[in-house]
């Protein structure tokens, strides 16, 4: 069996974290570098995330989410946000980067930009917001799948007052909004759901081939 299926099989919701043992700084690189690579709509990328080292910060942060151990426990915390203003800005910014990186005029990109203006627009505002948040949980599939390859445990937290992280962590005045939080580390040896069974339905259940 292919070892990415062996890595999903082996990953879970993990409740109960060891708290002796860390990531280490290359593993933590890598998990980064996953969230940068991850694929969006149209590549506009309208996020941003936060690495909580501070470990003051984390304890309020656990208050912020129901007094879930691992927001303190696990060995790293990562809060995926995205912008609060999807707009403008942020396709003026993704059209600079891109003709940078390509080496090429913006001008060249002048289709490209009205075709961005026109999608984005057409959503509206609480449209657009919305469309930013299932971009993040790309983002977020793509980090729990590198963790599980990579033999770290990971736990998504959508449990959590977005009001207090945001202000916990300065976002409002940064132009973010909190998503879901991801808890990286390594399991204990006392949590018991590691070796529960997997629950999911057959192919049969979730699949239709037409």
């Amino acid at each position: 069996m292919s070892k990415i299926i062996d890595a999903l099989k082996w990953r879970y919701a993990t409740k109960k974290y060891d708290t002796a043992k860390k990531l280490s700084e290359e593993q933590l690189a890598v998990l980064k570098e996953s969230l940068r690579l991850a694929p969006s709509s149209y590549g506009l990328q309208p996020w941003h995330f936060i690495v909580v080292k501070n470990e003051e910060v984390r304890k309020k942060l656990r208050e912020a989410g129901y007094d879930q151990s691992a927001f303190t426990d696990a060995s790293d915390l990562i809060v995926l946000a995205t912008e609060k203003n999807v707009d403008g800005k942020l396709i003026d910014a993704y059209i600079k980067d891109t003709a940078s990186t390509r080496g090429i005029a913006e001008e060249e990109l002048a289709g490209f930009r009205s075709m961005l203006e026109g999608a984005i627009s057409a959503k509206g505002a609480e449209g657009a917001s919305e469309w930013a948040a299932r971009q993040v949980y790309i983002a977020l599939g793509v980090l729990l799948t590198t963790a599980s390859l990579e033999g770290i445990d990971a736990t998504p937290m959508e449990g959590f007052d977005p009001n207090a992280v945001d202000q916990i962590l300065g976002l409002k005045e940064q132009g973010l909004t909190s998503r879901v939080v991801v808890a990286l580390g390594f399991r204990s040896s006392e949590d018991t759901y590691a070796k529960a069974k997997k629950v999911r339905y057959t192919e049969e259940k979730v699949f239709t081939t037409i």
